[in-house]
């Protein structure tokens, strides 16, 4: 029976560890009919090396190599080459329950929709794994204004319409800490004909030395920026949620983080966020000592924290 074609999207970046179980996960998939596209980001180990071998071991896999750009970049480049009919994304060391091409496929067909998610689990490298979690159907009910709280489903939880890809040109590249946000989001505005397969299907591996607790000021503000253009670009499909309401949707996550920073004494994050706070307009009484310390020059404001602390 044929089958239509899924495209997997996947960069790499000093993968050496984990590239050749993932492809073989890519490969041993239930459904039948997928390409593998890779595109090697100017990594410094030995993944081109793998790839190289694994390129000669598979007929669907095709490997392009480019310097250092960034995963974004990297998927861009890699959907210029993509033949499928459907895309779907996966990082060098994620993976997917083998039937997760198959199940979002039959889920995303049986409904006529344009993308299919599911659920997902943290695979926590040296730790407890994450509760496995399969997020709402936000097809059942108000879909902008969910997507306003945050980023729906993880980059490798999805299987989409290649052409609803192509219609939103890819992925943007502005704010880069948000992207898989941005895409997502930028796609709901151009179609909300979604479809929730309620399993846990996609394997995200947590590396606790990769998670820069510093620059969480720069995912926060980017995801800001993917919110307020969605407001602007689409009134339409926000004009039913009151002012105040959107205004909090559109800030309440700088409020939130900047608070988290703050207590877990991420200084640097949190001295960001409340002048955030302060320029977006977004703070209360209550907010002032906060925002008036975070005003001093970043050596002063952590030794008036450090003070306090005593």
């Amino acid at each position: 029976m044929n089958t239509p074609l899924i495209s997997v999207i996947m960069p790499c970046y000093n993968a050496e560890a984990y590239v050749a179980d993932t492809v073989a996960n890519v490969f041993e998939q239930s459904y039948p009919n997928a390409e593998l596209i890779i595109v090697d980001d100017g990594s410094t180990d030995k993944s081109p090396q793998i790839l190289e071998q694994l390129n000669q071991q598979y007929d669907n896999l095709r490997v392009f190599y480019q310097k250092n750009q960034g995963p974004y970049p990297a998927r861009n480049f890699a959907l210029e080459h993509a033949k499928g009919e459907f895309i779907a994304f996966l990082d060098a060391d994620d993976y997917w329950a083998l039937d997760c091409l198959e199940k979002l496929y039959n889920g995303l067909t049986q409904s006529l929709a344009d993308l299919s998610y599911c659920g997902w689990q943290n695979i926590v490298e040296g730790g407890e794994n994450g509760p496995r979690y399969i997020p709402p159907a936000y097809e059942k009910g108000d879909i902008p204004r969910a997507c306003l709280k945050g980023c729906p489903w993880p980059i490798h939880a999805a299987l989409t319409r290649r052409e609803i890809i192509d219609q939103v040109n890819g992925f943007s590249t502005r704010c880069f800490s948000a992207m898989d946000y941005d895409l997502w989001i930028r796609i709901i505005g151009v179609t909300q004909n979604i479809t929730l397969v309620p399993e846990v299907l996609a394997f995200y591996r947590w590396h606790s030395h990769g998670q820069i607790s510093s620059v969480k000021w720069k995912q926060v503000l980017n995801a800001r920026v993917v919110r307020q253009d969605f407001i602007l670009k689409n009134p339409a499909l926000v004009s039913h949620i009151p002012p105040d309401e959107l205004n909090k949707l559109l800030n309440s996550q700088v409020v939130d983080q900047a608070y988290e920073a703050f207590w877990k004494r991420n200084l640097n994050s949190a001295q960001h966020l409340f002048r955030a706070m302060l320029r977006f307009g977004s703070w209360q009484f209550k907010d002032l000592k906060y925002i008036i310390i975070s005003l001093f020059p970043e050596t002063i404001f952590k030794k008036i924290v450090l003070f306090l602390d005593k």
